[in-house]
């Protein structure tokens, strides 16, 4: 498989939602195969939280030769979304103003933000029809927001473990990693490495999110009835943190969630259900029947006022994760909704 990882360049002020500007920005991007003649085999990912526009790497179940998503048969698209830390322009990038990284001066970004910067560089490569765009968790949130923003734009739309509106709860949890990233004293001191200790610890509370009680009995259970100290989830807990360390910055972290905690289809658009109304694209949600973090009940709403949607349900021992993990439940109820046209029944909601 040729993946070609290039770089859009946008020169002018781009003004944001919640006010300011960048002064211009630069998203990083991955292409998987060749678009053919009438542009009808274009498939958009959006990744999620930390992932990057290399989707063959983060969701080599599905992404690849001979996977559902099969360079020889689709032209796939994966943008590293603003804010982030694989190449697009975020927090450690150089403002051009002060010739200073941004650090802690990095602006406040949104979902919508975030598509529509996408969505620049949509133009750019002159696309003006895809077939499929699709997204799990914050992938799912810029999905949904990009196809009730450009609602012809999407012929099939796939929300994975995702929502409307970030809840009190999800929020919750993003303020519980900000914290913790506070409490480490360097992160104010403007450097690459600034905070790292205290997204260590992020890192390992937002892992609790991700997975659930099930999860860690299962896979991080006591190595004998009588231990007391040196716990298979405490090392495991520590090993995640070292190793987020390693890959992502304080910085970008921090934006990120807070990007994730912007998340409202509605606002300014008379509401949620008026904005969810307002798709055009078929759709198929998809909800894990053990999330703590998007419970079902999030994508069910969606299922009910996305006009025709179809809703289903994934079982999985690995909580909200599994939307990275059960590529093969994915692929056939993907495959079954395709094969359908959309009309695959939906579970019971």
């Amino acid at each position: 498989m040729q993946a070609e990882q290039r770089t859009f360049k946008y020169p002018y002020a781009y003004a944001l939602e919640m006010g300011g500007e960048l002064p211009g920005f630069e998203l990083s991007y991955t292409t998987y195969g060749t678009r053919n003649a009438d542009n009808s085999n274009i498939v958009w990912i959006c990744h999620a939280l930390t992932g990057s526009s290399n989707a063959a790497e983060w969701w080599d179940g599905l992404v690849g030769d001979d996977k559902f998503f099969d360079p020889a048969r689709y032209f796939i698209v994966c943008v590293n979304v603003l804010g982030s830390a694989y190449g697009s322009t975020g927090p450690l990038s150089i403002n051009p103003r002060t010739h200073k990284p941004f650090y802690r001066t990095f602006p406040t970004i949104t979902v919508r933000d975030v598509v529509g910067a996408m969505d620049l560089l949509r133009q750019e490569m002159e696309i003006r029809k895809i077939k499929l765009c699709i997204g799990g968790s914050l992938g799912g949130q810029q999905a949904l927001e990009w196809s009730v923003e450009v609602p012809d734009l999407f012929e099939e739309l796939i929300i994975i473990a995702s929502n409307a509106l970030h809840s009190p709860w999800g929020i919750a949890f993003n303020e519980s990693q900000r914290m913790a990233i506070e409490a480490d004293p360097t992160f104010n001191d403007g450097t690459d490495e600034a905070g790292s200790m205290g997204m260590r610890a992020a890192r390992s509370i937002a892992l609790l999110s991700y997975r659930n009680y099930d999860t860690y009995n299962f896979t991080q259970a006591r190595d004998n009835p009588d231990q007391i100290d040196d716990f298979r989830a405490s090392s495991y807990q520590q090993y995640q943190g070292d190793k987020f360390v390693k890959r992502f910055n304080a910085y970008s972290y921090w934006t990120l969630s807070k990007i994730m905690d912007s998340h409202n289809v509605g606002r300014n658009r008379g509401g949620i259900v008026h904005a969810l109304g307002l798709v055009k694209a078929k759709t198929l949600v998809l909800g894990i029947k053990s999330d703590l973090l998007f419970p079902l009940s999030e994508q069910q709403f969606l299922a009910r006022h996305i006009p025709d949607a179809v809703f289903q349900e994934i079982d999985s021992l690995y909580g909200h994760d599994g939307f990275l993990i059960e590529y093969k439940q994915l692929t056939q109820v993907i495959r079954a909704w395709q094969e359908t046209n959309g009309k695959l029944q939906t579970a019971r909601i």
